[in-house]
This record gives structure tokens, C-alpha cells and sequence, in this order.
């Protein structure tokens, strides 16, 4: 595995080393050992598939408040999406600040988002399927969101928005979200 540092401290790019042949190839998913080498999370609690069947469709931003915050590692199954991540933590020198990775199921590229990201995506092609892993289990009562139109977070979206839901529709904006 290949892990390159994004603009948002320790949030990293992680890129599949395939090793292949004429029947195709393998790669590791997660390695506990380089994990732990970066100082990232190396236990997983829960994993969740996510399909949007619309191109366009926006999800996010999502994050889980203490004592369930929790990091999460993406990996695109199906499509392409731009995957984005805000910098939510106290007292970071990037806070409110996003960074962003194209996702695609032929790339072999995920995201690993440390605990106190807000975390979205916008689907660039119909049916997409993400695969999270999640360092903690999902809480309802500690859910939280960000509004993906903040002009104050200002993320550039590469389509027009498509599908959203209603909550999504109406996240809160960045000066109305406490620190994580």
C-alpha cells in the first residue's frame, strides 16, 4: 500500500499495490502493520456499503462527535466519485479547510479520513457503491453534519447537484458547528 499525505494533516491518499498476472491481480485492503507504522487507526468496528444510483447525487458532510468520533478508511466498489473531507478538529491550524480525492472503482485509490473529518461525496458517474470502514460503531445521538454549501468552507463541487437529501438539504453551516 501506497500512502501519500493530503493537505489536512494526517489524512492520507492510499493507493493499492496490485501485483497481477494474465488472470487478473491482488492487493491489500488494509495491512493492521502499516497502519500502526503511520500512527493511523488499525481497528475497525463496522462497515458500511453506500450505492447512489443517480450521477450527481451528493452525500455529506457527515461526522460523529466524541466519544464517538470516529476515523474511517473509503474504498470506491463501483463508479467514480469525488470524495471530500473537512478539517473539523479543535484547535487545528487547517480547521474549516477540505481536501478532496477522486475515487474510482478501476483506480485502486481510498481515502483514509482521521476522527473530527467531516466526510462527503458526490457521485461523478450513475451507480456508485462505496465501501467504508468505520473506527467506531455509527451513534445516532452523536451524528453531525456540515452544510455542503457553506461559502466559508467553499468546496467545489464538480457537478451540479443532483440528488440531496432532506437532511443533507439542511446541515448546518461551518460557524454553527462546534469543534470536534
Amino acid at each position: 500500500m501506497k500512502f501519500t499525505p493530503l493537505t489536512l494533516d494526517g489524512a492520507y491518499r492510499v493507493d493499492l499495490e496490485r501485483r497481477g498476472d494474465s488472470r487478473g491481480f491482488f492487493a491489500r485492503l488494509f495491512c493492521r502493520d502499516e497502519f500502526r507504522q503511520l500512527g493511523l487507526s488499525e481497528a475497525w468496528s463496522q462497515f458500511n456499503v453506500s450505492y447512489s444510483a443517480e450521477k450527481g447525487t451528493l452525500r455529506g458532510m457527515h461526522f460523529q462527535r466524541p466519544p464517538k468520533a470516529d476515523a474511517k478508511l473509503v474504498k470506491c466498489m463501483r463508479g467514480t466519485v469525488f470524495d471530500v473531507i473537512v478539517d473539523l478538529r479543535r484547535g487545528s491550524e487547517t480547521f474549516g479547510q477540505w481536501a478532496s480525492v477522486t475515487l474510482t472503482a478501476n483506480g485502486g485509490e481510498m481515502i483514509y479520513i482521521p476522527a473530527g473529518f467531516a466526510h462527503g461525496f458526490q457521485t461523478l458517474t450513475p451507480d456508485a457503491e462505496l465501501l467504508y470502514f468505520h473506527s467506531d460503531s455509527y451513534s445516532p445521538e452523536h451524528e453531525g453534519g456540515l452544510h455542503h454549501a457553506d461559502p466559508d468552507v467553499a468546496i467545489a463541487w464538480p457537478l451540479e447537484i443532483g440528488t440531496l437529501s432532506e437532511r443533507d438539504r439542511t446541515l448546518p453551516p461551518l460557524k454553527n458547528v462546534d469543534p470536534i
